[in-house]
């Protein structure tokens, strides 16, 4: 008996951005390994790569995630 049961239908209504093909699907077309996803819509789903560059940014930037040495981190 499989641990994970492959899905090979999409539900209707989940969205991904497909990162090998560079496009949005409805439903789980390609494998996870290549997509972002699911999104309620396919407007976020076209936005796909804006959000991840803006997310990307915002971790970068946070203070939270910098390396400080140990007993700088304020995390005690």
């Amino acid at each position: 008996m499989p641990l994970f049961k492959k899905r090979t239908v999409g539900k209707p209504g989940e969205w991904y951005y497909c990162l090998e093909h560079k496009k949005v699907e409805e439903g789980p077309d390609c494998p996870g390994k290549d997509r972002f996803g699911p999104y309620a819509s396919r407007t976020e789903a076209e936005h796909a790569m804006e959000t991840a560059r803006e997310r990307n940014l915002q971790w970068e930037n946070d203070s939270r995630w910098r390396d400080a040495p140990a007993g700088e981190r304020g995390d005690d």
